[in-house]
């Protein structure tokens, strides 16, 4: 292996993980360590801030810099991020877009040939629907992630679906993207309870500096669905679907509602709503047909719907 080649695998190895000793980078590198020693002060010199600990335990990491520095992805790597980069410019991550064109377009001059090719395939036959989007401040996440990161509470003021606008201090615990928005997790204290939050609802978030008391957190996952399920829950409809279980489990997702089987050709959706015409406008999405159960109000809201298509 020449030098170039074996320090860009050292390079590799540095970013992979957080700390690594002497041995054991000789050991991968198959060299000795009196060369690890000698390829470490040439990273230096070309840069890259690694950092060596003395001692019988002692070893090198890289250390946080002035700037980003070159970073060594495998195939894999570069392929996900390449990914992730294309959604935020789509639009999937509101407030994101530019960067995330600027550091695509020089990610992708620089990828090797095989890869371009297989970022370009997917990019041709990738369709995104993205909605009209919601604004995040991405200064916000970083606020909300560093606090949560560091155990600190947060203030912020915040303004709810009602536009009623109060202030909050809380403990951060989880970001969750969902559904093209971002929500916090956190631990509100002044109603001492779990509570989740609109990112982009929040105004001028700030650390306090405040330790946070530990305390046992729920999956910020399922704590997100439920807030969905709960928010949905004022009107409650079973809808007899036209098609076997099997089939409507391939396009009833389970945070809009639960499905039976109703008999070997039909299944039984049962589902909520903030308000008849809400669902009235959702139900005429299904790609099959279906008969309203119960109640007699969103029956009369998918009449009313129809007949104003037909006006149409």
């Amino acid at each position: 292996m020449d030098t170039a080649t074996r320090l860009l695998e050292l390079l590799g190895l540095l970013h992979a993980r957080a700390f690594w000793s002497c041995y054991e980078l000789a050991e991968r590198l198959e060299v000795s360590e009196r060369t690890v020693r000698r390829d470490i002060a040439r990273l230096r010199t070309l840069g890259h801030p690694v950092e060596a600990a003395r001692g019988r335990h002692g070893g090198y990491q890289l250390a946080p810099g002035d700037s980003l520095p070159p970073l060594v992805l495998d195939d894999r790597e570069a392929l996900a991020v390449v990914i992730g980069l294309r959604m935020a410019a789509s639009g999937s991550s509101s407030g994101l877009e530019e960067p995330a064109v600027a550091a695509l377009a020089k990610l992708e001059r620089v990828l090797p040939d095989h890869l371009r090719d297989r970022v370009r395939d997917l990019h041709a036959a990738t369709v995104l629907l993205t909605g009209p989007g919601v604004t995040t401040d991405p200064e916000h996440l970083i606020v909300l992630a560093q606090a949560s990161r560091r155990n600190e509470r947060v203030r912020f003021a915040y303004t709810s679906r009602t536009e009623a606008r109060t202030y909050r201090h809380v403990e951060p615990r989880r970001l969750v993207f969902a559904y093209g928005r971002w929500y916090l997790v956190a631990f509100d204290l002044d109603r001492d309870d779990w509570r989740t939050f609109r990112v982009d609802r929040a105004s001028s978030p700030l650390a306090t500096g405040v330790r946070q008391t530990p305390r046992e957190e729920p999956d910020a996952g399922e704590f997100v669905q439920e807030a969905f399920r709960r928010m949905a829950s004022e009107v409650q409809a079973t809808i007899r679907l036209a098609v076997s279980y099997d089939e409507a489990a391939g396009f009833v997702s389970s945070h809009w509602g639960t499905i039976e089987p109703d008999g070997e050709s039909s299944t039984l959706l049962r589902v909520g709503a903030d308000d008849p015409p809400g669902l009235a406008r959702w139900l005429c999405l299904l790609p099959c047909d279906f008969e309203v159960v119960e109640p007699l109000e969103v029956r009369e809201a998918l009449h009313a719907r129809a007949r104003r298509l037909l006006d149409a």
